[in-house]
Formats: C-alpha cells, sequence, structure tokens
C-alpha cells in the first residue's frame, strides 16, 4: 500500500480534477476525502509480488477474455469531497471499460481492488481501506503481505478468508471467472 505516514502541505480540499492537474514532482497520490496522501516508494518484495500477481492475471485474461487488469489506475471512489485511490492491482469487467481508452481517473469503483503491504502499515489501516473500497461497490478487496505470506480476501458480503498456507487456494472466481492459483505461486 506504500502511503506516506506525512500528509501534503496543502490544506485546502482537492479535486480529483486538480489531483489530475498536478505537476509530476516524482511523487505518486492518492485523494482521501479531499486531502492528499503522498505514496511513498515501494520495497523489493512488493514489486516483485504485484509484477508477479498481475502477470498470473494477466495470463489467465488472455485465454479467457474478461476484463481488463491494471497497476495504480486511479479510481474516483467518492465526491464531494473526493477520493481517489490506486490500488496495487484492479480489474474492471469488460462491460465497465470505458470505451473511450479512459482519459482521466476511472468514475467509480474495480470490480477488484489487490492492494500489497508495505512494512509500515497497520492493521487498523488496511481494515479501513477494504470497507472504504467495499463500501463504493468493490466486490472483492485482496490483501497480500509478503512479510508473513499470506492473503486475506473480503467480499461483499463481509466474510473474510484468511490464506496462509503456500499449498492454499486464491480464489476469485466469483468476480474472475475460473480464476484461481496458489499461494506459492505469488510468493515463489
Amino acid at each position: 500500500m506504500r502511503r506516506d505516514r506525512g500528509m501534503s502541505k496543502i490544506t485546502r480540499l482537492v479535486t480529483a480534477g486538480e489531483l489530475e492537474r498536478l505537476p509530476d514532482d516524482g511523487y505518486r497520490y492518492e485523494l482521501v476525502e479531499g486531502r492528499l496522501v503522498r505514496m511513498s516508494p515501494v520495497t523489493f518484495d512488493h514489486g516483485r509480488i504485484v509484477l508477479r500477481l498481475g502477470f498470473l492475471l494477466s495470463r489467465h485474461l488472455e485465454k479467457r477474455p474478461g476484463g481488463v487488469i491494471g497497476t495504480e489506475i486511479g479510481f474516483k471512489l467518492a465526491s464531494n469531497p473526493d477520493t481517489v485511490r490506486g490500488p496495487d492491482i484492479a480489474f474492471v469487467r469488460s462491460e465497465r471499460v470505458p470505451a473511450s481508452g479512459g482519459h482521466g481517473f476511472f468514475e467509480g469503483a474495480p470490480d477488484l481492488a489487490i492492494e500489497v503491504l508495505s512494512p509500515e502499515d497497520h492493521a487498523s489501516e488496511i481494515r479501513a481501506r477494504s470497507e472504504e473500497y467495499l463500501a463504493s461497490g468493490v466486490l472483492l478487496v485482496v490483501v497480500v503481505d509478503p512479510g508473513k505470506k499470506t492473503v486475506a480476501v473480503f467480499r461483499q458480503d463481509r466474510t473474510t478468508v484468511m490464506l496462509g498456507s503456500r499449498t492454499d487456494t486464491l480464489d476469485l472466481s466469483d468476480v474472475i471467472p475460473n480464476f484461481h492459483c496458489r499461494l506459492r505461486e505469488i510468493f515463489e
């Protein structure tokens, strides 16, 4: 999730449009209820796991098209004040992909949001972010913990599945039909 603990020096509320027009200062930002949150660079394990899981999902979708997968896409989850989140990996079903190619932030939530934890992330922040995603319409939230080599799956019905064995299966078939993989495929 790689969030910088310090808030930006901007004290007034910022809109999603203003966030899109910010000059490139070498950092990435999310917008939480109109407040800019600077994202710190990711760790080696974080980047490796995002790429590995993205590869597994992309390979699956090449054989069974059903939507688009991407990394760090901005999703406008709320307005007035605006909230824009950029999950590490997101999936949007084909029927929801913008015909125009999607200029600007995606209006609404992805169908699937995957976050890979950073060492400084706190359990309360993770729970709050997962609840925010679900409340905004995300069907499935996956939280990967590289340090513990665990995966938590949060569903709209508020059930949570914890996976912790290398032989456990991550099953995302309720959002991406027929997708499942063993945890060892993610963490190898």
